[in-house]
């Protein structure tokens, strides 16, 4: 079967473009006036005055200085011109980027066999221009090349290949837990330093890209990311990663620092490139189609490029891997001292076993003078195999008192992933890509550029059965089904101590089986439209341009109307809905083997409609020598912005309180009248923001002032200020410099504060309401204490927790402290025979206070649980009134008996602080051209040393209280204390990359390290945390390229994952931040370009 795929593969990408088109070469004719100068200051404007995009090592452009260059001339032409004389070349002309370095290799490699990927400075649309990888601050560059040895179709693929990336929460493997309050779809974010996704700002191009419109829950909190999967990868000339805050610099949201996405531009010529590939053993199948078209006109004053991809992948089904397929993974565990422990059952408590009540007025139900519920009417449905049958039902199904526990009845669960294998892991994807650029020369000073971007795709999915999660509903008397119903029903039970009318029965606890699992649809837009120009006046670079993108998503998923499912319970025919038939009596956590025959009726679509928009204008100027200074010109950047962000939450009439439930036989109220769906209402808010910021950027020695140990030192000062229509103005400043000791050994530091605004959900929300699993802790205690269990291990009290959270509009933003300091190594001591290396270390630490927050549902609960050990209780718990019930559960434990949770309630706020650090390392190694080949090098490692959460008092009172032994060591107190290695974050993460190439031939491997982390909260009865394994996996790929006259072509073959490794087992299967559930993956590619 595998080799079969693997030819399919092969067949399919060799296939996929065959064509043989000609294109014309472009020639590029401009007037140039560039005066004898130095070579940095030479090329950068040259490259201005050519429209073209030139990269160079600026350690090589110190000290060479180039003539002067005047007249009509084509633009290479020129450019060779203007190289005479000195030892600089062109290594690298793809059309639209040109890379430079000094003549350092033999006569034979005069042209390098591919293009380099250094360690280089853009000469050409920086704020001012010089700076570099391995300048005064961390910057990461991921070329063209090192993306392609990734083999990532997407960004969610290409991001997580990136070591200081922190887990990604924000993915399409999200469905949000079967709910439609979190964003889903063809959606991935960045979180540099595992900070969260809120905390990294994303660039296209230089400039800001627009939120994504749904937001996602982090630790009950809603933030917000950038998708970076409307980024085209086969569109990306390079990735640029400020590992440093840079809020002085781009505004809000760079606390982690920054991501710049660089589209090719400029580009003349035809590329068609096409991908086929998929997972073995899996019916994931992904096909992507590319096109690049760029040409010169006017003479070679314009350029016009465009863009176009399509991108479809088919489903991953949860049936299809042996981690997905089955919710209760525990004996995946057996054999270890972990075996038994819940965690890893994680089938739902809600199953098609209902769990009923009936009126607490009639007290215990009897029939023939047996018991059939508890005291307080409690009941629920089982298997005629099971312990514990009280009345006997049709189907093999039974009547059993009480409600489901976690031990005797844990079969009675709901596995849905069990109980159909096409419930999804990954939806399919159809996505689409235009992108296009255009530049022209209005006069040799000014030039218009613009840039027109459309995004859209669609997902489809299908999630698990429809719950009664939200509210309890009520099954009339008059139901056909209903035991306890009306004499004249041919199914109520004899001899029962009832009325003739019979009474209703409360649904509490039941999932839909039969109704089937549900479609989900996800529909993501964004387009994104800029105008600009750009100049030089009086020595000065300037740039101005006008931005303006919105971002849409249409989720539509399947639902259901408690108001029509109420209707459906109270028909007294046999086409009335029976929630007394259970589940599969031979499979118990499989499924409904006996539908209902008319689910229809109260099946609905629920449409949620999310926006952002942003709106930007710019100014600055720069300009390389202000003064000049003993070492060199003083470099000053300004600038200024204005930008208008919105946002529009648009839920289902059924969600938002358009349409709400009334219980029509209890009059309970209800806000939602869609299942599983807790109320929210509509969300509007906007802002305006204005800011100005200023750099500088003085050399202080120079190689020329020949000062010992001092062979160059460079400063550089930032300050933005930001003035917010809704949480006032905040002005945060940068310092960074750079030294050089002797020539390839530099040493480098940087200090900035930061700042995040609180995104508009936590500023508009009136009201946000949300069901959550959790555990009733003193219930564990309870059980503790009358030994129906061991240990806190061992406790089912699993609670759906009603979290009630209020927005705030006094929240402050968050404010943040970055230090960073490190080190530069380069090989010019070594013989140009060995290669060059450079190698960068960096130390860097990252302080936030006044975070936005609140206490955790968790955190309250274990609250109330301590306080309620010693007489009092937590007032943002509110629980139900005591029923006798609660009071059997209680007896002899010496604990006063309480109701069921009904809700815990808080605000956002602004709480305590929050201090990240670790290191990172950085390796590149470059061969010179031998018989044998070029070998490329590159290692990346992050090292999280620290990720301390500081506790509230609130907190440290409940860790102090475990510490001393008031309550149990087994609570999992949340978000406290040092969370290396906890969940997301592992110590360490490493990738590294090895290209070769000779002649027309290259390949290529990509590895991949991700360190143990501790699953949190899954402990054994010796209260040790589950380790989940640290992972090595590896791609990949070889190539050969051939031309034919003008036209070349390129055909690679590749397989992502050789080692066919499985993400490590975690107690949910996997954890979806780290991993993606990926068999091994073979893929095909073919390029051509003309």
């Amino acid at each position: 079967m595998k080799q079969s795929f693997f030819k399919t593969v092969l067949a399919g990408g060799v296939a996929a473009i065959a064509v043989n088109l000609g294109g014309p070469a472009f020639a590029q004719q401009r007037n140039f006036d560039v005066p004898k100068q130095d070579a940095s200051k030479a090329i950068a404007e040259f490259a201005r005055q050519a429209g073209l995009q030139i990269i160079a090592p600026s350690d090589q452009l110190r000290g060479v200085t180039t003539p002067a260059i005047k007249g009509s001339y084509d633009a290479r032409a020129a450019l060779r011109s203007l190289l005479a004389g000195t030892d600089l070349e062109i290594v690298s002309d793809n059309g639209g980027v040109i890379i430079l370095r000094k003549t350092t290799l033999p006569q034979s490699a005069e042209v390098a066999e591919e293009p380099l990927e250094v360690e280089t400075i853009t000469v050409i649309g920086s704020q001012i221009k010089g700076a570099q990888t391995t300048g005064a601050l961390p910057v990461s560059v991921i070329g063209r090349e090192a993306i392609q040895a990734t083999g990532a179709v997407s960004g969610n693929d290409l991001f997580r290949t990136l070591p200081q990336a922190g887990d990604v929460t924000f993915n399409e493997q999200w469905l949000g837990g079967n709910s439609p309050n979190a964003a889903r779809g063809d959606v991935s974010t960045v979180s540099l330093r595992g900070l969260g996704q809120g905390n990294t700002l994303v660039l296209l191009n230089g400039r800001r890209m627009v939120a994504h419109p749904t937001s996602q829950a982090d630790n009950s909190i809603p933030v917000f990311g950038y998708n970076i999967n409307a980024v085209p990868v086969a569109g990306l000339e390079r990735v640029e990663i400020l590992r440093d805050g840079a809020a002085a610099l781009y505004g809000s949201d760079a606390v982690a620092g920054v991501v710049n996405n660089v589209l090719r531009s400029d580009f003349q010529g035809l590329t068609l490139a096409s991908q086929y590939g998929g997972a073995e053993g899996t019916s994931l199948r992904e096909f992507q189609f590319d096109l690049f078209a760029g040409r010169a006109f006017a003479e070679g004053r314009g350029n016009v490029t465009l863009f176009a991809g399509f991108t479809e992948r088919s489903k991953l089904r949860v049936g299809e891997q042996d981690y997905t397929a089955r919710m209760d993974r525990r004996a995946l565990v057996d054999g270890t001292s972990f075996a038994g422990v819940t965690n890893f059952d994680t089938r739902g408590a809600h199953s098609p076993w209902a769990g009923l009540q009936t009126p607490a007025s009639f007290g215990a139900i009897t029939r023939n003078g047996v018991a059939l519920t508890n005291t307080s009417g409690q009941f629920h449905i089982q298997p005629t195999t099971s312990a514990g049958c009280l009345a006997a039902l049709s189907g093999g199904v039974c009547i059993d008192d009480g409600v489901v526990t976690g031990t005797a009845d844990r079969d009675l669960r709901y596995d849905a992933n069990g109980a159909d294998g096409d419930i999804t892991q990954t939806p399919s994807v159809q996505r689409y890509n235009l992108f296009g650029t255009l530049t022209y020369d209005l006069t040799d000073d000014v030039k218009f550029f613009s840039e027109l971007g459309y995004y859209t795709a669609n997902t489809n999915a299908l999630i698990g059965a429809n719950s009664v999660l939200s509210v309890p509903i009520t099954v009339s008397a008059a139901n056909y089904y209903n035991p306890f119903g009306a004499i004249t029903s041919p199914n109520r039970l004899s001899g029962l101590t009832l009325p003739a009318a019979g009474v209703p029965v409360t649904l509490v606890n039941y999932a839909l089986d039969d109704v089937g699992s549900r479609a989900v649809e996800v529909e993501n837009q964004q387009y994104r439209v800029l105008a600009g120009f750009n100049g030089k006046q009086f020595g000065w670079d300037w740039e101005s341009a006008a931005l303006y993108s919105a971002a849409k998503v249409t989720d539509t998923s399947d639902g259901i109307s408690n108001t029509l499912f109420q209707r459906a319970l109270a028909r007294s025919t046999p086409d009335a809905y029976n929630p007394f038939s259970g589940g599969d009596p031979a499979n118990p956590s499989l499924g409904d083997t006996s539908p209902s025959s008319d689910v229809s009726s109260f099946v609905v679509k629920n449409t949620r409609k999310n926006k952002t928009t942003l709106a930007l204008w710019d100014f600055k100027v720069s300009r390389p020598d202000l003064l000049n200074l003993p070492a060199g010109g003083l470099g000053v950047a300004l600038g200024v912005e204005l930008r208008r962000e919105t946002y529009k939450d648009d839920r289902d009439a059924r969600q938002d309180g358009t349409i709400t439930f009334t219980d029509s036989i209890t009059g309970r109220f209800f806000g939602s009248d869609l299942m599983q769906a807790s109320p929210s209402l509509d969300v509007r808010g906007h802002r305006s923001v204005s800011s100005a910021y200023a750099e500088l950027s003085a050399p202080l020695v120079s190689p020329e002032m020949n000062i010992p140990l001092i062979r160059a030192a460079e400063l550089q000062l930032a300050g933005r200020y930001e003035d917010y229509s809704d949480v006032g103005s905040v002005a945060k400043p940068k310092v960074a410099l750079s030294w050089d000791v002797i020539q390839g050994v530099r040493l480098r530091t940087s200090w900035s504060q930061g700042f995040k605004a609180p995104n508009l959900e936590t500023l508009n929300t009136e009201k946000l309401q949300r069901s959550y699993a959790g555990n009733d802790y003193l219930l564990c205690e309870a059980d503790l204490r009358a030994r129906r269990i061991t240990s806190f291990a061992t406790c089912a009290r699993n609670v759906t927790v009603v979290s009630v959270i209020s927005g705030n509009k006094n929240l402050k933003p968050e404010k943040s402290e970055s230090f960073s300091y490190g080190a530069v190594l380069k090989s010019f001591f070594l013989p140009v025979e060995y290669g060059e290396f450079t190698f960068t270390v960096d130390r860097w630490k990252i302080d936030q206070s006044g975070i936005v927050g609140i206490l955790s549902d968790q955190n309250a609960l274990i609250l109330d649980y301590m306080q309620r050990l010693s007489g009092s209780s937590n007032a943002a718990v509110t629980r139900a009134p005591v029923t006798a019930s609660d009071e059997a559960i209680f007896a002899g434990t010496g604990i006063t008996p309480v109701g069921q949770i009904a809700s815990v309630n808080s605000q956002f706020q602004n709480l305590l602080p929050r201090s990240v650090g670790g290191v990172d390392l950085e390796l590149s190694y470059r061969s010179p051209s031998t018989a044998w080949g070029r070998f490329n090098i590159s290692v990346n490692a992050a090292h999280l040393l620290r990720f301390y959460q500081a506790p509230s008092d609130i907190e440290q009172s409940l860790l102090d209280a475990q510490k001393a032994g008031q309550i149990s060591a087994n609570l999992p107190i949340s978000g406290t204390a040092n969370l290396v290695a906890d969940n997301g974050r592992p110590e360490w993460k490493v990738s590294a990359n090895l290209s070769w190439s000779l002649g027309g031939w290259s390949a290529g491997a990509f590895t991949q390290y991700v360190d143990a982390v501790n699953n949190t909260g899954v402990l054994d009865p010796q209260s040790n945390v589950w380790e989940v394994d640290s992972t090595l996996t590896t791609n990949l790929y070889s190539q050969y390229r051939w031309s034919q006259g003008e036209a070349e072509t390129e055909l690679r073959l590749g397989v992502r994952n050789i080692g066919d490794k499985d993400p490590p087992l975690a107690a949910t299967g996997y954890l979806g931040g780290l991993y993606q559930p990926m068999a091994r993956y073979w893929y095909a590619s073919l390029r051509k370009t003309f």
